[in-house]
């Protein structure tokens, strides 16, 4: 506990849990300017970036289950991600569907009922024929879920065009 008392008189009396400080008026900006920096301290290590790099992957900020960033690559590869989808919830999901968003990626679903606590694959391929540029497609996954009736995957990429067709 914190407290300080007759801050603007001549002296004033600082308690901070049990420990009594007793100083001069002057220094009661010193003070105030000391509690302030000790109270914001432990803030100091909440923040945190996680930043990781996995081969094939650009470097993100945060995690993301739900989504995947090929980076760069060039124009006419296939690329190709697997997503892992894990059934949270106490009752049995089941898969009914799963469509993208063109016809340029095309998904397949390992396993269509899940019981509470199994996951299943969901393998996305990326046909990048034709496209140039920042990307990004998605994987619509249709359950019987109340909660999540639809799951959104998302990819994306930076297309590079490759020189010879530039010619």
């Amino acid at each position: 506990m914190i407290e300080i008392k007759n801050i603007f008189a001549s002296r004033f009396r600082l308690q901070v849990s049990g420990f009594v400080f007793k100083r001069a008026a002057c220094s009661a900006q010193l003070a105030a300017v000391c509690i302030i920096l000790f109270a914001l301290f432990p803030l100091q290590g909440c923040y945190s970036q996680n930043q990781t790099k996995t081969s094939g992957q650009a470097e993100t900020e945060v995690i993301d289950p739900y989504s995947w960033d090929f980076g760069q690559i060039k124009e006419g590869e296939v690329l190709k991600h697997i997503f892992v989808l894990k059934n949270e919830s106490e009752k049995t999901l089941t898969i009914r569907d799963a469509n993208t968003s063109c016809g340029c990626t095309a998904s397949k679903v390992e396993k269509k009922i899940l019981l509470p606590g199994e996951s299943t694959e969901i393998e996305v391929q990326f046909n990048t024929k034709g496209y140039s540029g920042l990307t990004q497609q998605h994987v619509y996954v249709h359950t019987d879920s109340l909660d999540k009736s639809i799951i959104r995957f998302i990819i994306k990429a930076e297309v590079i065009k490759s020189k010879e067709e530039g010619k």
